[in-house]
């Protein structure tokens, strides 16, 4: 097979084309261009560098591939750099000093696929590899790379090579090694016709903030390096969800569902083979996930998505699904978890503001100031409620603000325990659950028995519904079930249960539990600090630190001094990890990736702001060094907060709700501790147990420094 996609011209060696990706690939779309390649320097270099953003295109062995497909390419183009100073393109061990430019037409065909597949596979290779970096002349470059063109290397016997070749060849089930990374990076430069699996995916988090889109990117990057797959992405997070083209989900041969709390309108995908696991997987195992998902499309026996007819009666559960019981029950309570957030962080946060405006003794004067007085008529320092004068710190527009804050926010809290009720019954059996668990949950509040009652009432609830949705009944009572009987009959089951039998006990327990948290002082609350610092960085964001996050803001409207010291400890100890990792990165970079040390830069500002997800990229690339460096300071950051005797009346906001906290310093102190300790772990660990891809890193930065 003949071809001319290179020639002299478009060779350039021991050049300096700039320091950073974005400069080497405009340095290579010029060449292209002189040579008469491209009719727009600009266009090629723009496509080029939106291909690049997309997700790097470094690959192992120092070579890096940037691609693209523009319609100033007049012919199928490869541009070859052999680079002075090696460039970071993103690979995984580091630098590249050879760069490929392969410029493609808009309308390019499969041929010109088939040629660069050719080329990656030739990369896998190291004594071509060896040859470009040796090689004394542009023509001896072309003659290289024309010849490995002309005559693609054969299949070997060995495993990694069968891989490569299977990948360069179009199978999109070949499992992906190291080897054939150059083929899965060459694929994207195409959607070709041929061969492809459609996947779509679902991916949602508890909080809907962080994880939600870390699984999507990490599903379409990965997507995107494989080859014959096209992947779309819903992420059903807490901003505003676009739902996914009901004709893309109609091409679909698969499904993949990452999530820790339920599907919204699960039943558009009923009928299709589903993958599905926590939303941590797809950051973990995104190629597994994919791969799984190709082989379910093509097994007439795989684990399909339950009808239309399932998903009228429970649009959230799916009765056939592959999860085991245990797993719904957590990923309804996740999902009810998720509901409340929004209901705790602004209510907490009004709360909060209500004190700074108002003054702390404005939290027993509250409902009088708000309904008898008004903005023409404010309070003053003395406030009579119920025939009793208050006299307040604070009086006039600034007492009247923090107070009607300060109600808008109890309005809002009021509703948490309800929601996480309400939301846990949706997820467990669709829209006719909400109303059963909303009562449920305004049942506990009143028979006092809290978050606890209203988690007990929202799994109830919710698997009462379930259950006399399944019932069988004549099509014209049918239409009344999901509006009418099921929420009728499932709240009248729910409140004689916790009238008659279930309330007394669980109030009891929150009481005892109440009166446990205010007397904890010295040891007990130490210890109980331990524990919930272990939890906050255990899974940074998971069901384990969701669990200590609920437990925090549980009894945050109630004010009492216990729940304000929890929830102090678990904001502090949930601020650690990420910005530890970034000091980490800053104290010794050496042991860290340049991806990590990138990711370094930002984290920090993840921590002041109790994200604790700013942590997970460090988390998913190493878990046996990182995750037990987390827990360490968190440990430490939460006993100090305990032993400090700090308290927070905001739920979130990390430093910037420091006024919502005292004493101040001591809860500062804390968190300084904890980053000092999960740091100084963290580093120890990767220095004197180093990760391979690091040593591979030092071994290839030093290689290039001796053949330099």
């Amino acid at each position: 097979m003949e071809t001319k996609i290179i020639n002299p011209s478009l060779v350039r060696l021991d050049a300096e084309l700039g320091s950073t990706p974005e400069e080497v690939i405009t340095s290579l779309a010029a060449i292209v261009t002189e040579a008469g390649r491209s009719t727009s320097e600009a266009e090629l270099a723009a496509a080029a560098h939106a291909r690049e953003a997309k997700s790097h295109t470094g690959v192992p062995g120092g070579v890096a591939i940037p691609h693209c497909r523009c319609a100033a390419v007049t012919e199928p183009t490869l541009g070859f750099a052999r680079l002075k100073n090696p460039v970071d393109f993103g690979a995984p061990d580091g630098p590249a000093d050879l760069t490929f430019l392969i410029a493609a037409p808009e309308g390019g065909g499969r041929e010109h696929l088939k040629i660069l597949s050719t080329l990656a596979r030739a990369l896998v290779n190291k004594e071509f590899v060896q040859s470009l970096r040796s090689a004394q002349s542009d023509e001896e470059v072309v003659s290289l790379i024309t010849d490995v063109l002309n005559n693609p290397p054969k299949k070997k016997k060995k495993k990694s090579a069968e891989a490569a070749s299977g990948a360069a060849a179009g199978t999109a089930a070949a499992t992906a090694t190291t080897a054939d990374a150059p083929a899965a990076q060459l694929k994207a430069v195409s959607t070709l016709a041929g061969d492809v699996t459609r996947i779509v995916a679902i991916t949602a988090c508890p909080t809907g903030i962080a994880h939600t889109y870390m699984a999507a990117d990490s599903l379409t990057n990965t997507a995107d390096e494989m080859d014959g797959v096209e992947l779309t992405v819903e992420t059903q997070g807490s901003s505003a969800v676009t739902p996914m083209d009901p004709a893309v989900i109609e091409a679909a041969d698969a499904v993949i569902f990452a999530t820790d709390v339920g599907v919204k309108d699960r039943e558009r995908f009923a009928g299709k083979p589903v993958i599905e696991s926590g939303v941590k997987r797809a950051i973990n195992e995104p190629r597994v996930m994919i791969e799984e998902a190709i082989a379910a499309s093509k097994d007439p026996n795989a684990h399909r998505v339950a009808g239309t007819a399932a998903a009228a009666s429970s649009e959230s559960a799916d009765s056939s699904s592959s999860l085991s019981w245990p797993k719904r029950i957590q990923q309804a309570i996740m999902t009810g978890v998720s509901y409340m957030v929004p209901f705790v962080a602004a209510g907490g946060l009004l709360l909060a503001l209500g004190f700074l405006f108002g003054g702390y003794d404005m939290a027993n004067a509250w409902q009088t100031i708000v309904t008898d007085y008004s903005l023409t008529n404010l309070p003053g320092h003395d406030i009579t409620v119920d025939g009793e004068v208050m006299t307040l710190t604070k009086s006039g527009f600034m007492l009247y603000l923090g107070a009607v804050l300060f109600a808008t926010g109890q309005m809002a809290i009021g509703f948490i325990v309800a929601a996480l009720s309400g939301y846990t019954a949706f997820a467990i059996a669709g829209r006719p659950g909400i109303a059963p668990g909303f009562v449920g949950g305004a049942i506990s509040v009143l028979l006092g028995a809290g978050f606890i009652g209203g988690l007990v009432t929202g799994v109830l609830a919710g698997f009462i519904a379930w259950w006399i949705g399944s019932w069988k009944v004549h099509r014209i009572v049918a239409s009344l079930m999901p509006v009418v009987i099921i929420p009728l009959l499932t709240s009248l089951i729910v409140g004689l249960a916790m009238f008659f039998l279930l309330g007394a006990p669980l109030a009891g327990i929150m009481t005892g539990l109440t009166n446990w948290l205010n007397s904890m002082t010295g040891t007990s609350a130490v210890v109980l600090g331990i524990i919930l610092g272990l939890m906050m960085c255990f899974d940074l964001g998971g069901p384990v630190n969701k669990a200590a996050y609920l437990f925090g803001t549980a009894g945050l409207s109630a004010g009492d001094e216990g729940s304000l010291k929890i929830m102090a400890a678990v904001m502090a100890a949930g601020m650690v990890p990420p910005i530890a990792l970034s000091l980490a990165t800053l104290i010794r970079p050496r042991v860290f990736t340049p991806a990590e040390q990138e990711n370094g830069k930002s984290s920090w500002l993840l921590g002041l702001s109790f994200v604790s997800e700013g942590a997970i990229p460090f988390a998913a690339a190493d878990p046996l060094r990182v995750i037990p460096s987390m827990m360490a300071g968190g440990a430490v950051t939460g006993a100090l907060s305990m032993l400090f005797g700090a308290g927070s009346r905001a739920p979130h906001g990390g430093v910037f709700v420091l006024f919502a906290i005292e004493p101040k310093i001591g809860w500062l102190v804390s968190i300084i501790a904890g980053v000092i300790v999960s740091a100084a772990v963290v580093v120890l660990l990767k220095t004197v147990w180093p990760q391979k891809i690091v040593e591979k890193q030092a071994e290839a930065a030093e290689k290039q420094e001796a053949n330099a």
